[in-house]
């Protein structure tokens, strides 16, 4: 193979986060521990609302679906990662590097047209309480859950024949510690106008619009709540969609500052590092801001350990 373009590229170099070897073994115990409880808290939640009679309301069905999807999500790039420093080596082949950009995107966008979804359903919950169960019927959850995913897989495939098309040199390091788009793009050979285009166009309609979604939702909400004259009325009618915002501010918050990083800094070690946040920290904090905020799942939780919810 040439030292040239070369579009049967065999393999990528994930540089990963750190190239000091006495740092391989603290980074593989760490990863290794937040991916394992990042799985176990969701399959939990999974357990709790599928096993427990009083979670099977909307909120609860889309929350298990969230923790699927978070499962799904973490699992695109850590064992990969785990496997690249236990074996001591960096490569990941062309097909592989691809596979991780299209099911990474899928999980993504998912996370958050589920998020939006749940904006939905509080805002049908508190500003149209007397019609909730007509409106979010089990037929209709059902159905947005399965739009979402019908959706989402058709835009990432679009992005990989894309990808396709670029020439890479032999040998391409990606400075990153799994296979990320914007990371690709950036040591193509070729010109990539327009896979950015097509990124940019992505972004703003899978992930601005959602987000939109989402404050319009609270906007209502925030509205209607301001019509209740009660103190106690508000907060308990508010109290329900607190780990939701939680969760929001978490996904959004953290996406938003990779890019901020990615903008303001020119070491791709430092984004690297801060991708942590949105691709491990969030999947793996999400169950806890849901079972630590939510009696229900709390005691949900503890029936199904068989532990009294005092203990939990």
């Amino acid at each position: 193979m040439g030292a040239g373009n070369h579009t049967g590229v065999s393999q990528f170099l994930l540089l990963g986060l750190s190239d000091d070897p006495d740092l391989q073994p603290l980074l593989f115990g760490v990863f290794l521990s937040m991916y394992l409880v990042a799985v176990l808290g969701n399959l939990l939640i999974i357990l709790a609302v599928s096993s427990d009679p009083h979670l099977h309301t909307p909120m609860y069905f889309f929350l298990a679906n969230l923790s699927l999807v978070d499962i799904c999500f973490i699992s695109t790039t850590v064992p990969r990662m785990l496997v690249n420093i236990q074996t001591q080596s960096k490569s990941i082949s062309y097909i592989g590097c691809l596979t991780q950009v299209y099911f990474f995107m899928i999980f993504t966008v998912m996370d958050s047209f589920l998020l939006t979804v749940m904006a939905y359903d509080r805002f049908v919950a508190i500003c149209h309480p007397l019609h909730y169960t007509v409106i979010m019927n089990p037929r209709f959850c059902g159905l947005l859950v399965l739009m979402c995913w019908l959706l989402i897989f058709w835009v990432p495939l679009i992005h990989i024949l894309l990808l396709r098309r670029l020439n890479f040199c032999t040998g391409t390091e990606i400075p990153h510690f799994f296979c990320e788009l914007a990371q690709i793009l950036k040591v193509a050979c070729s010109d990539t106008l327009i896979n950015n285009i097509v990124l940019f166009v992505a972004t703003a309609l899978l992930g601005v619009v959602p987000l939109i979604g989402i404050l319009f939702s609270y906007s209502r909400i925030v509205s209607s709540l301001m019509r209740i004259s009660s103190a106690a009325g508000k907060y308990k009618a508010f109290s329900t969609c607190g780990s939701h915002l939680s969760v929001v501010s978490l996904f959004y918050g953290t996406g938003v500052g990779i890019h901020l990083t990615s903008a303001v800094t020119h070491s791709p070690q430092r984004s690297s590092i801060a991708s942590v946040m949105y691709t491990v920290l969030t999947p793996m904090l999400n169950p806890f801001i849901y079972s630590l905020r939510n009696k229900d799942v709390k005691g949900a939780l503890g029936r199904l350990l068989g532990l009294g919810t005092t203990r939990l």
